[in-house]
């Protein structure tokens, strides 16, 4: 299923449906490290505010983080105390150092809560934003309507933003929700969606908060950010992103990209 659908990825049917422009010929991809073997199965990636970054492993992983280098180099190890990993999918970061670890992988939609680990920067406790999807009313749901997974966030101004990643084997639409960045129990619905015939794996916004990407099994997506406000309305370009099963990203600066799969490759998209 997922060789299928990467090598069947192109950015074509978004360039049809939703305007995106290609725009592979301004983007240089280069491998350029390893991860170590603690994160044998990245599935996402922020950086430290320092130089360097911390990633994760998936479901049933350490509740860990590593920090590496831009070559995978392990530095450092933090535990994130008052936790578990049921499914951490993806990873962020505030302007004021705080790191949220997204426990919201749903493969079998059938989580009636899913959680979200805020980590302050003033290494105080644990924090829990949790959260349920508001339209969800079986668990699990015919398969027809398998929306109910996500493994992608981002945060900007006080709010997290979180994309689906739909199986569906009909419903190709992600949805966008939008939840506080503080502790509470919230319902969510979504504020916008959009046609993409692929999975989305991660998320990330540039450091001027002017541009948000998709990372897809197969391509990366690129929305403008107009007036602050996070939605679908101007699609910027799209380029495919074939390496193995890429599940974590994170911008670097305004346009440049780092990138990691389960098959612990780092790369690094440069803007050209």
């Amino acid at each position: 299923m997922f060789a299928i659908e990467t090598v069947l990825c192109t950015c074509n049917p978004d360039k049809r449906t939703n305007g995106f422009e290609k725009v592979k010929s301004h983007y240089k991809i280069s491998k350029i490290g390893k991860l170590p073997i603690v994160a044998n199965e990245s599935s996402g990636i922020a950086r430290t505010g320092k130089g360097t970054y911390w990633t994760h492993n998936d479901s049933g992983g350490k509740t860990e983080l590593y920090e590496i280098d831009s070559t995978g180099k392990l530095l450092s190890t933090k535990v994130i105390p008052n936790s578990q990993n049921t499914d951490w999918e993806d990873l962020t970061r505030d302007e004021t150092g705080n790191i949220y670890i997204g426990d919201f992988g749903n493969n079998g939609n059938s989580r009636r809560s899913l959680t979200i680990y805020k980590v302050p920067s003033s290494g105080t406790d644990t924090e829990e934003i949790m959260f349920n999807y508001a339209d969800q009313k079986e668990f699990p749901p015919s398969k027809d309507l398998f929306n109910f997974d996500c493994e992608a966030f981002f945060h900007h101004n006080d709010n997290l933003y979180l994309f689906s990643k739909n199986r569906s084997p009909k419903n190709h639409f992600v949805r966008l929700y939008k939840l506080p960045s503080q502790k509470g129990n919230y319902s969510i619905t979504p504020i916008d969606s959009i046609e993409i015939k692929t999975q989305v794996t991660s998320a990330d916004i540039s450091p001027d908060g002017k541009t948000f990407a998709l990372l897809t099994y197969g391509k990366i997506l690129l929305f403008e950010i107009d007036n602050g406000l996070i939605n679908f309305r101007k699609p910027k370009g799209c380029f495919r992103f074939v390496r193995k099963q890429a599940e974590a990203l994170t911008f670097v600066s305004n346009t440049d990209m780092i990138v990691t799969n389960e098959q612990q490759q780092i790369f690094r998209i440069t803007y050209r």
